[in-house]
């Protein structure tokens, strides 16, 4: 299987560690809405692990709930596996900085797969937050879909129930900057988690600038929030689509000072 250069991806990741030189895996994540709401910093910070600063735009911080397609899913140097490849999945995120360096990045409180391998794989490798759940992704049109979630072998009940639509490319949105809300929510090349032991990992992700799309969505269910122990206030939601990106994902390292840039073995 071949990969494109990663220079042709056109930017220079800020904060990609020089030991970090390989990726691992890679992956397409296609038709996303992004769904995002204002909450209040205080109640994401009192959520954040150790080292983790909530990072705000327009005084606020922002929880989003994405949900998409997995597709292409290759890890480097192995045969792809059947089944495996393409599937949907669900994710409640916010966003942060390093408190130590202040490199931005995007934290998870739950992410949802319709693969218990995918599901497996990324909790002892990654050490990510991921449940198995019974999903449904059906394409209503190019640009339409309607996508439904309940998370399995749980003591409640966690679902997720939405339609969205993509309204077309605009010119505004394609040349988005820093400092944009767009810019703030979707360029982000790292993503935070811990390990067992409390411990703060980084992995880096490369790809191509997010296009975007404004959306339109019809959320009829979302119990991700309630379930994270969050809350959301009454303002609707800041909605967004994109069609297609395809990602690089490195090995998680440790964020801590003493450990920068060692690499993280699998959970076992």
């Amino acid at each position: 299987m071949s990969h494109p250069d990663l220079s042709s991806t056109g930017r220079r990741i800020a904060g990609l560690a020089p030991s970090s030189s390989n990726w691992v895996m890679t992956q397409h994540w296609d038709d996303l809405l992004f769904a995002h709401w204002p909450v209040s910093p205080a109640s994401i910070a009192a959520a954040l692990p150790d080292g983790l600063d909530v990072d705000t735009c327009s005084g606020s911080a922002w929880l989003g709930v994405v949900p998409f397609r997995m597709d292409s899913i290759q890890l480097r140097g192995l045969p792809s596996v059947p089944g495996f490849q393409r599937f949907p999945e669900l994710n409640l995120r916010t966003y942060v900085r390093d408190a130590l360096t202040g490199t931005p990045g995007v934290y998870f409180f739950s992410l949802d797969a319709a693969n218990p391998i995918a599901v497996m794989i990324a909790r002892g490798f990654f050490h990510l937050p991921y449940f198995w759940a019974r999903m449904r992704m059906t394409a209503i049109s190019e640009r339409e879909f309607s996508f439904a979630s309940c998370r399995l072998l749980c003591r409640r009940s966690v679902g997720f129930a939405a339609r969205y639509r993509g309204l077309g490319p605009t010119r505004s949105l394609a040349e988005s900057s820093p400092g944009s809300i767009e810019h703030f929510l979707a360029e982000r090349y790292c993503l935070f988690t811990q390990d067992p032991l409390g411990r703060l990992l980084r992995t880096n992700i490369r790809h191509i600038p997010w296009v975007l799309e404004e959306a339109e969505a019809e959320i009829t269910c979302n119990d991700l929030v309630a379930a994270a122990g969050l809350t959301l206030g009454n303002e609707p939601p800041l909605l967004y689509y994109s069609r297609h990106l395809a990602v690089y994902v490195w090995q998680p390292e440790f964020v801590t000072s003493a450990v920068a840039g060692a690499a993280i073995p699998a959970a076992g």
